[in-house]
């Protein structure tokens, strides 16, 4: 009984890694869906896997200027809410926002 034991033990635990592995493929191909629906004459978007996360990348593109990269984290609870299209649309927008602003070089509020 305990080789059974040790078997089932060591099943459980091969299947809960592949079960994590399946969701967070499943989450990082829906949010590459759901992105594959924007586009922008500026701006270039992705998605990559950052632990349980999906992190949505944002970067200029035909740029001359070195600018930064702008990443939006998309936590689990937010992928498994139903209402993830719509969050989503409002995370890229909020964060296209923040990115634009911190692109200023200069501004008032900025220090020299």
């Amino acid at each position: 009984m305990g080789v059974l034991a040790g078997f089932r033990q060591r099943e459980a635990a091969r299947l809960a890694i592949y079960n994590r592995r399946v969701a967070s493929d499943s989450h990082l191909e829906k949010i590459r869906n759901l992105l594959a629906q924007y586009e922008h004459p500026l701006m270039d978007f992705s998605a990559v896997e950052h632990g349980d996360s999906v992190h949505i990348v944002i970067q200029a593109k035909n740029i001359t200027v070195p600018v930064h990269t702008y990443t939006i984290d998309v936590h689990p609870r937010d992928l498994e809410n139903p209402q993830l299209q719509w969050t989503l649309e409002r995370q890229i927008y909020d964060g296209l926002h923040d990115y634009i602003i911190e692109m200023f070089t200069h501004a008032p509020h900025t220090r020299d």
